[in-house]
C-alpha cells in the first residue's frame, strides 16, 4: 500500500484527502504545519508528498528542498491557488513532480497521485534494469509532438542534424517549454537509442547529495552509505545523460563535472578507483548560462565544453501556432487518463488558449486542458471549464509586465482597445527582447511582415 502524507493548514481538506484517498487503497495522513510534516518525513518513509505552497510556517520551495535531503525517493505535488500559478511553475524546478489548483477535484488528483507515484517506480526500476545491465523500459519514452511555428520546425531541423552525432548539447528555454522532451528525442534519433537515457534535475538534487548522484559512492563514504551505489554516469554508460537546470550545479561538483567531460573517467565517492564512461552529455537550462558564465557563477570552461550545439525553445506565447497542436494532444492524454471522450474545443475556448500568456508553457497548458476535460459534459470543451485567469486575463497582475513600466500600462480595464494596445506593445518589446532585437526575427517570431513591425514600432514609440 502506497503511503501519502498530506501537509495543508486547511484540515477540511486534509480530512477530505485522507478519505478519499483511503477509499482509493492509500495510506493517508496529514499535517497542519510544515514543521509538523518534516518531523513526520523524518520518523516514516512516504512514496508521496503532497504539500498546500502556502503554509503558516512554510513554503513550497522550501518543504521541496528539506524532503529532497530526508527523503529523495518520495514525489511531491504541490497544492495552489490559480493566482500562485507562475510561483508554483516554480517549484517544478526545485523537483516538484506536479502542482494541482484550487478548488481541488477528485479526479483529477487522483490521476496526477497515479502518475507521479507510477514515474517514481518507473525512475527506479529504469535505474535497477540499467544497473543490472538490462535494456531500460521501452514505455518510458516520451512522446514528441512537432508544432506548426516556424520555431518548432527549427528546432526539428536542428534535432534531425545534430542526434547523429556524439556532440554535447545546450537546450536552453522557460521551464515547462518541454526541454527534457527535446533531449530524448535527440536520443532517440541517435545511434545511442538503444542505450540508457538518464535524466537528473540538478535543482532538485540536494547540494549534499548531488555528488553521490551522479558519480556514485562507496559503502562508509558518509553517514547513510549502507553498500556501494553507482551514479547517474555509469547509470548512462553508453548511452545519454541529460542533466536539467545545470546551473544549479554547485562550484564544487562543476569541478568533478569538468573532469568527466575531459577525460571520460568519474571517481565514486570514497572510492579510489578511476571508472571509464561513455556518456554523451545533454544540458539544459531555463537561466542564461552566458550571463551565468560572466557573474562567476557557472564555469566557463564547463560551458564551452557543453556547448558545442545549441538548441533554444522559445516560449509558447510566441509560438501561437503551435497551441492548438499541443491543446489537442493533452486532449486525448487528459481523455485516456479520465476515462472521457471530448472531441475538441470550442471556438471561443481556441482564442482563448491561443492569447494566454502561459507563463508555465507546455506544462501549464496540460495542467489547464486536463482540468478542462474533467470539467466538460459535452463533446466539446466550453468557456466555462476554463480557469478565471484565462477567460479574463488581469494585464495588470504581470501577464504583460516584460519591458514596460507601470506608465506605460493601461489605468482603464474598461477600454478595450486600451487593454488590446498595451498588450500589443508589450508583446512586441518581449519578442524583441527574446530575439536580441534582431527585427527580422522579431517580425517573424510575430507572424507579420517587417513593414508592418515598423508601423507598430513607431505608433508605439518603442525606441530601439
Amino acid at each position: 500500500m502506497n503511503k501519502v502524507l498530506i501537509i495543508d493548514d486547511d484540515k477540511d481538506i486534509c480530512l477530505l484527502l485522507q478519505k478519499f484517498l483511503s477509499k482509493k487503497g492509500y495510506d493517508a495522513t496529514f499535517e497542519i504545519t510544515g514543521e509538523e510534516g518534516i518531523k513526520a518525513l523524518k520518523k516514516d518513509h512516504y512514496d508521496l508528498v503532497i504539500s498546500d505552497y502556502r503554509l503558516p510556517d512554510d513554503d513550497g520551495i522550501s518543504i521541496l528542498k528539506k524532503i529532497k535531503i530526508i527523503n529523495p525517493e518520495s514525489a511531491v505535488i504541490i497544492i495552489t491557488g490559480y493566482s500562485d500559478v507562475r510561483t508554483a511553475v516554480e517549484t517544478l524546478k526545485h523537483g516538484a513532480y506536479d502542482y494541482v489548483t484550487k478548488p481541488l477535484y477528485p479526479d483529477e488528483i487522483l490521476v496526477t497521485i497515479e502518475d507521479a507515484i507510477e514515474a517514481k517506480k518507473n525512475q527506479k526500476k529504469q535505474r535497477e534494469s540499467i544497473s543490472k545491465g538490462k535494456k531500460r523500459p521501452k514505455t518510458n519514452k516520451k512522446t514528441f509532438i512537432v508544432g506548426k511555428s516556424s520555431q518548432s520546425a527549427t528546432v526539428q531541423k536542428h534535432i534531425d542534424l545534430i542526434a547523429p552525432t556524439d556532440m554535447s548539447v545546450i537546450i536552453s528555454g522557460e521551464t515547462g517549454s518541454g526541454k527534457e522532451f527535446v533531449a530524448n528525442e535527440i536520443h532517440n534519433k541517435s545511434k545511442r537509442k538503444d542505450q540508457p537515457f538518464v535524466a537528473i534535475d540538478c535543482g532538485a538534487l540536494p547540494k549534499e547529495l548531488a555528488g553521490s548522484e551522479l558519480f556514485g559512492h562507496m559503502k562508509g563514504a558518509f553517514t547513510g552509505a549502507l553498500a556501494d551505489k553507482k551514479g547517474s554516469f555509469e547509470l548512462a554508460d553508453g548511452g545519454t545523460l541529460f542533466l536539467d537546470e545545470i546551473g544549479n550545479l554547485t562550484y564544487e561538483n562543476q569541478i568533478k563535472l569538468l573532469r568527466v567531460l575531459q577525460e571520460r573517467k568519474i571517481k565514486r565517492l570514497g572510492g579510489v578507483k578511476d571508472i571509464d564512461i561513455d556518456v554523451r552529455v545533454i544540458a539544459a537550462s531555463n537561466e542564461d548560462l552566458k550571463d551565468m558564465v560572466k557573474k562567476g557563477s557557472f564555469r566557463e570552461d564547463i560551458y564551452h565544453r557543453l556547448n558545442e550545439f545549441r538548441v533554444e525553445l522559445s516560449p509558447l506565447r510566441e509560438r501561437k501556432s503551435d497551441i492548438m497542436v499541443f491543446a489537442n494532444h493533452f486532449l486525448q492524454i487528459a481523455n485516456d487518463q479520465l476515462d472521457k471522450n471530448v472531441e475538441g474545443f470550442d471556438e471561443q475556448v481556441e482564442d482563448k488558449l491561443k492569447n494566454y500568456y502561459w507563463h508555465g508553457n507546455l506544462r501549464e497548458l496540460q495542467n489547464v486542458i486536463k482540468r478542462a476535460v474533467l470539467l466538460t459534459n459535452g463533446d466539446k470543451v466550453e468557456m466555462e471549464s476554463l480557469p478565471s485567469e484565462i477567460i479574463s486575463p488581469d494585464y495588470l497582475s504581470g501577464s504583460f509586465d516584460s519591458g514596460t513600466s507601470n506608465s506605460d500600462k493601461p489605468q482603464d480595464l474598461t477600454n478595450l482597445k486600451a487593454v488590446s494596445e498595451s498588450a500589443e506593445r508589450t508583446a512586441i518589446i518581449n519578442v524583441l527582447e527574446k530575439t536580441g532585437y534582431n527585427k527580422t526575427k522579431a517580425a517573424e517570431v510575430l507572424n507579420i511582415d517587417r513593414k508592418t513591425l515598423y508601423n507598430k514600432l513607431k505608433a508605439y514609440d518603442i525606441n530601439i
